[in-house]
């Protein structure tokens, strides 16, 4: 399919300027806040859909380019393209907004005008994100979704929303300020932010003591926004207080942009530094993946546990990433995507629990596929897939990861393997404990199974889960032949021993 229009720019601006919109308009009714909301963010999820109809993945590359210079004395221009990786993870960005406003519409009664802005300036500003060609921008669209997400935590979120609000965005901002000077050292050094010519031309400009200084300043950022360990802390305080939509917004989308800057900017730009460090990042990701796992086992809240569920998660990405196999950084990928999809199912779930029974305390529930037996049905779709079973998208992610991690490192792949059996433990015990022990709360007795609504969106994330997981290719045809590349390109240089 041609498109004969700036698709990207029509993804970034549309929310954008629907936000801005809204500004001024003063309704009483909430329901006209997110049917506006809805509206938008759906028409931009089928403008996804025509993006990656349209994406030929067979070409590669980046596509659908636009450049319009802003500055004539620099070389610093509003430039957006997307490769195979950057237009699966806006379709995911796109898809998940406005079920942040279907799954809000009961819960969320206050500013919510605010709110509906808050989620479509997110938007547009991650698909900026994932779509800008130039660093510069990258940085602004980057750092520019801290302040909606800050005020989602704190204005929306739960008892101690603002410790958790600042301790968000404190982490995040400061190793964004390590990033922005990277940026500006790069561009001190070579006179352009040009994503495309700094791919081809840093890894012969810079030596490796460069290499190895400006790796660090991008992963102060990068691995603070995954997170990584040490830098994870905020996550589970972050996770706990936002609402649901910002828990799914968070878990599903933030979080992969420091994933992504790996991806898009550490390994092409700094291929020695990144082999350098790669042992470093083996043993962080294998502490997060075991780490998370026990801490996640000890929890007592349903919230709490899923995010450092997400800290293990996102330890299998780190780890497919910088083993530069073609399996490992597809498997990376697909975690990401798959890691999108579940917790954000699994985050609407204890949101829908908690929603009628006001608690997430895993003491205070048990019993509930008794009264609402469809729930427990798609609930158990989604602890299948972050346990990994074979046949939804949580398996294909982690084993490729694995495998790719394999032919590198044996030890560092068993390690990782032992993590995927800590994960069944303690999301089957949730599992059992929730849905299926005794009934300890009396309220449990009065459930009625999710309205259609709730019954439709935990469905087609089912779905996606299930498919992805049947026909994985569905999504990794789009990046298979750009994760080739990519390892090709680092594997090339001269191993550092």
């Amino acid at each position: 399919m041609n498109i004969n229009f700036d698709i990207l720019s029509v993804l970034i601006f549309l929310p954008l300027i629907s936000a801005i919109l809204l500004l001024p308009l003063k309704v009483k009714n909430s329901l006209f806040y997110y049917s506006y909301g809805c509206f938008f963010s759906v028409i931009n999820f089928l403008l996804s859909i025509v993006a990656m109809t349209s994406y030929d993945w067979h070409k590669g590359g980046f596509q659908f380019q636009n450049i319009f210079k802003i500055f004539a004395e620099t070389d610093i221009k509003y430039f957006v393209g997307v490769d195979g990786l950057a237009v699966t993870m806006i379709f995911l960005t796109a898809l998940l907004t406005p079920i942040c406003f279907i799954i809000s519409y009961k819960t969320i009664v206050n500013r919510v005008k605010e709110f509906v802005i808050a989620f479509l300036l997110i938007e547009a500003l991650v698909i900026g994100a994932f779509s800008s060609l130039d660093l510069l921008f990258f940085y602004i669209f980057f750092e520019a979704t801290l302040i909606p997400m800050f005020l989602v935590i704190g204005i929306w979120g739960g008892e101690n929303r603002v410790y958790a609000s600042y301790k968000f965005f404190i982490y995040t901002l400061a190793g964004s300020v390590f990033f922005l000077i990277g940026i500006i050292l790069i561009f001190l050094l070579t006179k352009t932010t040009d994503v495309i010519i700094l791919t081809k031309t840093l890894k012969e400009f810079f030596p490796l003591n460069y290499q190895v200084a400006l790796f660090a300043l991008f992963f102060a950022s990068f691995a603070i926004k995954v997170p990584m360990f040490p830098f994870h802390t905020w996550l589970p305080d972050a996770h706990v207080q936002a609402p649901t939509a910002g828990s799914v917004i968070l878990a599903g989308i933030l979080i992969k942009l420091g994933a992504f800057g790996f991806l898009r900017y550490s390994l092409p730009f700094f291929p020695l530094a990144s082999q350098y460090f790669a042992d470093t990042i083996f043993v962080l990701s294998v502490i997060a993946i075991i780490y998370g796992s026990f801490v996640a086992l000890m929890q007592e809240d349903m919230k709490k546990m899923i995010a450092y569920s997400s800290v293990a998660h996102m330890g299998f990405v780190t780890m497919g990433i910088f083993s530069f196999t073609q399996q490992g950084i597809e498997g990376a990928i697909m975690q990401m995507i798959s890691h999108g999809i579940i917790s954000s199912a699994l985050f609407i779930c204890v949101g829908f629990i908690y929603d009628r029974l006001h608690t997430k305390k895993i003491a205070d529930l048990g019993g509930i596929a008794s009264k609402m037996p469809n729930f427990a049905m798609l609930a158990m779709i989604f602890t299948m897939g972050s346990v990994g079973l074979p046949g939804t998208s949580g398996f294909v992610g982690e084993f490729l990861t694995i495998i790719g991690v394999f032919k590198v490192n044996k030890f560092i792949a068993l390690l990782a393997g032992l993590g995927v059996i800590f994960g069944a433990c303690y999301m089957l015990w949730l599992y059992k404990r929730v849905w299926f022990s005794e009934i300890h709360n009396k309220k449990i007795e009065g459930l009625l199974d999710l309205d259609f609504c709730e019954f439709v969106v935990l469905l087609s994330l089912a779905i996606m889960v299930i498919a992805l997981g049947i026909f994985p290719s569905l999504i990794m045809n789009f990046f298979s032949e750009q994760s080739a590349q990519l390892s090709i390109f680092v594997n090339t240089l001269t191993p550092l021993k």
